[in-house]
């Protein structure tokens, strides 16, 4: 019961959390101040209320639209905010360490938030990477020195190895991949690896089979590959969301195949 309890907290935590992220997603790629002003509607521009701001359920009673104009509100809204309560609740049952819980579902709701900025805008954010890399380094130290089962080395490595990995890819085909996914996989390999090399390995596997995958089939459904961009940063987001729940189940599958 007391698990259960944790995890309703933590998807509790995680909606409120999603529509902060919701702002997020807007307003930096905007370059906007993500604190002032508040929330307004996009098509009349009218503050959206305290009472219209609870995540999922105002939108659920508002039917979806505008209390003042009654334009449609994005579905990706509450879609947002339920994915962030999924991965909140999903790093609350796979991590009996609070602290380590905490860190991934934090990290996980970025993830999210980049995701969604790279699918619409093409870009990585350095102004969510760059103190995402400051904090999270801070948040492993000070786990690593709490005794709280991270591990400041294979922090540094996994970020080396990972970000390095396709810092070197970048070089060598810059058309292929951008600055911003090396600095997500840095920012993937300095979280995950704090955990275990493990993690970093299978994140860095799922990710790039996610995104070759992925890509063949956005190719297909297009006809070819000219003039067309695909993002890469949901690929390793999707393949670090994995990696966080399920590493170990996988490394274990994969070496029981080469034994």
């Amino acid at each position: 019961m007391v698990d259960v309890a944790r995890t309703v907290v933590f998807a509790l935590f995680g909606l409120m959390f999603g529509s902060f992220l919701t702002v997020v997603t807007e307003r930096v790629p905007q370059k906007r101040s993500i604190v002032a002003p508040r929330s307004a509607c996009p098509a009349c521009g009218t503050q959206i209320e305290t009472r219209d701001n609870i995540p999922v359920f105002s939108y659920l009673l508002l039917r979806g639209r505008c209390r003042s104009c009654r334009a449609r509100i994005s579905p990706v809204y509450p879609l947002t905010e339920l994915a962030t309560a999924g991965l909140f609740a999903g790093a609350s049952a796979t991590f009996d360490d609070l602290f380590q819980a905490v860190m991934v579902a934090v990290f996980l709701g970025l993830l999210l938030a980049l995701s969604i900025i790279d699918a619409r805008h093409r870009i990585i954010p350095n102004r969510l990477v760059y103190p995402a890399l400051l904090v999270f380094a801070a948040v492993v130290v000070a786990g690593g020195a709490a005794d709280r089962g991270l591990d400041i080395v294979d922090a540094g490595i996994g970020l080396a190895a990972f970000g390095g990995g396709l810092f070197v890819v970048a070089l060598v085909s810059p058309r292929g991949m951008g600055m911003g996914d090396v600095k997500l996989a840095g920012l993937i390999g300095l979280v995950l690896g704090s955990l275990g090399l493990r993690y970093v390995a299978v994140a860095g596997g799922l990710g790039i089979l996610a995104g070759g995958l992925g890509s063949l089939a956005a190719v297909a459904a297009g006809g070819g590959f000219r003039g067309r961009t695909i993002p890469f940063g949901p690929y390793l987001a999707l393949g670090a969301a994995a990696a966080a729940f399920a590493a170990p189940q996988v490394s274990h599958a994969y070496l029981r195949l080469l034994t």
